[in-house]
């Protein structure tokens, strides 16, 4: 079925709509690769940007799955999107609490779990947050991500891979507001170092830490 072109309003919401009704429509079955940007570009009437920045929603939904130098292949077709919505009544300070909850746990999993992979990742995650700036919502959702991964807990980074589309509109918004802190990369840094050193308390304490200032900003701005 071909996509429909999408109007000016609301541009990625439109693709993101289209791309997931393709999705549940079965014009891709799991583990296909869709098109390209260019082509995707080229078929909606809208630019690249348009496209990838739906592609990354439904990236973050757990609908897709980018892998590098290969593109993006469909991960699942089962639509999320109802309760999506609901969670997107919550305020950016319930959102940033419910990470607590999540990352914590994952982080304390983590220092008990954790292989010589994970330890690259998350390294490699740290590196890129150095190198991409206090203010880049991709590369702190993305090391949060890695650590969640390294819990071996499948259902467990499943709910997060869900949870996280929610997290990163928080994290792009929040970041952009000069009035909220930049990322704690020093917090960021000691996390690593209590999973890496296998201690499952310090890693606790350092996700308290770190999210504990986002979210001491958040209720001094009066944010819900």
């Amino acid at each position: 079925m071909a996509l429909q072109a999408a109007g000016r309003q609301s541009l990625v919401d439109t693709v993101v709509d289209q791309l997931r009704t393709q999705l549940t429509e079965g014009e891709w079955a799991v583990g296909d690769r869709i098109p390209t940007e260019h082509a995707l570009a080229e078929q909606l009437g809208v630019g690249r940007n348009t496209v990838r920045e739906a592609v990354r929603v439904l990236v973050h939904a757990g609908l897709l799955e980018s892998r590098q130098g290969n593109g993006t292949f469909v991960r699942s077709t089962a639509d999320p999107s109802a309760v999506l919505r609901g969670m997107r009544h919550a305020g950016a300070l319930e959102v940033t609490e419910v990470r607590v909850a999540l990352e914590a746990e994952a982080a304390r999993l983590a220092a008990e779990r954790r292989d010589t992979h994970d330890l690259l990742r998350l390294r490699a995650a740290l590196a890129t947050l150095h190198e991409e700036g206090d203010r880049n919502a991709d590369a702190d959702m993305a090391f949060h991500l890695a650590m969640v991964e390294a819990t071996h807990n499948t259902a467990f980074i499943e709910v997060y891979r869900f949870f996280s589309v929610q997290v990163h509109e928080v994290l792009v918004h929040a970041l952009g507001d000069r009035d909220m802190p930049p990322v704690d990369i020093a917090g960021h840094e000691a996390l690593v170092a209590a999973v890496e050193a296998g201690d499952p308390v310090a890693a606790d304490a350092a996700v308290r830490g770190l999210l504990k200032v986002p979210i001491d900003a958040l209720r001094q701005l009066g944010v819900g």
